[in-house]
């Protein structure tokens, strides 16, 4: 490593002429400086990547300019040269901030190890620094858009949390609301943010295959297990698991998870040797888990241990005035992807895309906008280039006639095929237009009901 700019500070002439030679002949730039006070004035002229200075110097010395530059210049590399056998001063300046020290008469082989290695450390720690920002830039809570009451209490919710990294979060929203963006906000904005996020669903791996996917197996665990695996556990150690879909996990599954949340340790498959588990565990559900409680499909104990910070996340038709920011946001993506001028949004589509009411949610919206940007030929996505799931347009709110809230009493208009005549599709089309007369607000339907918020999520 040669080519680097260094700063020596000394006072002894004899000493820095040496030493400044020394450094050259090996490929360094070096500034030098007889006292503190003159370095701070060539640092504020000249960027350097290491600093050189004695300790004993008149005036300020070399602590107080350790000082001084730690104030001014930040994480700028020090190395502190001392007196033979001034061991607490050498002590003293590794506290204060310096990278490494030197006693004098110093070898110089041994000090171009050293500096070689204090900038090393320091282009590591600023890489790892751009790479956080980088990771909180994709991940963090810059990327739930949004202008609305409900979300900005979602994202309170996230920042306190995210600093207790060993503290449980479920998350409950309908499909496409955005639970993973969510999950991976909290890690982000996290300490763990260097270590792993993991997600699982586990609705998309067979029960039987659950088990090794979450702990691992060793070798010879079941038939076809010919070496050892590791799991998402392990993956995630010092970091975050995000378990999704939870509710759909298997009751004998749910009790080896109740062991890991309250003991904070797991066995592989096939093993007896326990694994600490040292990570944040965050579940989340589209399901109603305290309805799978009463159906005995879910563990009420789990539940309890699970649901220590829950966060709803508002469906996309209970938050429209955020269509338009995230419309913008999706088409700021597609910029580089469609490989075509940015196209805009015409009045009658933005219309029609707030009028819709979104049953898969930011996903199905974004979807929605990246086939639009593709088909579109023209400067502005029209109506026509627009694709919803349940038709090709927009589909209107029922009226509030469907509904007739009167003092004392509310009437339904409502039918069910023969068929498939029940109690529970009545209350299912009673629920669908007590939804629709609140304008789809599950909050007020719920009071208006007298029930939670959640009998409204299936």
């Amino acid at each position: 490593m040669a080519g680097e700019r260094l700063l020596i500070v000394e006072d002894n002439l004899i000493e820095l002429t040496l030493l400044q030679s020394d450094l050259e002949s090996r490929g360094y730039q070096c500034i030098t400086a007889a006292d503190g006070e003159e370095a701070l004035e060539k640092l504020e002229r000249r960027e350097v990547d290491l600093i050189i200075s004695d300790q004993n110097m008149p005036g300020m010395d070399g602590l107080s300019l350790l000082q001084e530059v730690k104030k001014r210049f930040g994480s700028l590399p020090f190395i502190m040269l001392t007196r033979e056998g001034s061991i607490d001063a050498a002590v003293t300046s590794i506290r204060s901030g310096a990278n490494d020290y030197l006693q004098k008469p110093y070898d110089i082989i041994e000090l171009q190890s050293v500096i070689n290695r204090s900038i090393s450390y320091r282009r590591l720690s600023d890489e790892n620094n751009k790479l956080k920002a980088h990771l909180k830039g994709n991940y963090g809570l810059s990327k739930l858009i949004t202008s609305s009451p409900e979300m900005a209490k979602v994202i309170e919710l996230v920042r306190k949390v995210a600093v207790s990294p060993r503290v449980a979060v479920a998350i409950y929203g309908e499909s496409g609301t955005g639970k993973e963006v969510l999950a991976r906000a909290i890690h982000t904005e996290g300490e763990g943010l260097e270590n792993r996020f993991v997600a699982v669903n586990c609705a998309g791996v067979p029960s039987a295959l659950l088990e090794s996917e979450l702990f691992g197996h060793v070798k010879g665990a079941f038939t076809g297990a010919d070496r050892e695996r590791k799991g998402k556990f392990d993956l995630a150690q010092g970091g975050t698991i995000l378990l999704d879909e939870i509710g759909d996990m298997g009751l004998d599954l749910q009790v080896k998870l109740l062991r890991v949340l309250q003991e904070k340790v797991y066995e592989p498959v096939g093993s007896n040797k326990q694994v600490k588990a040292d990570l944040r565990v965050i579940t989340a559900t589209h399901r109603n888990l305290e309805e799978l409680i009463k159906e005995g499909k879910f563990r009420e104990d789990l539940y309890h241990r699970i649901n220590v910070f829950p966060i709803i996340l508002p469906p996309l038709r209970e938050r429209r005035n955020d269509i338009p920011l995230l419309t913008e946001h999706f088409l700021r993506e597609l910029n580089n992807e469609i490989g075509k001028p940015l196209p805009g949004i015409s009045k009658k589509a933005m219309e029609s895309l707030e009028q819709y009411h979104w049953p898969g949610n930011v996903r199905e919206l974004k979807n929605c906008i990246e086939r639009a940007a593709i088909l579109v030929e023209g400067s502005l996505i029209q109506e026509e280039h627009l694709n919803f799931i349940s038709g090709s347009g927009p589909v209107e709110v029922p009226p509030p006639d469907s509904v007739l809230h009167q003092p004392g009493a509310v009437r339904f208009n409502f039918s069910i095929e023969e068929a498939e005549l029940s109690p529970e599709s009545i209350i299912e089309a009673a629920k669908e237009q007590v939804l629709a007369y609140c304008n789809g607000n599950k909050s007020k339907a719920a009071k208006l009901l007298k029930r939670s918020r959640t009998f409204f999520y299936r």
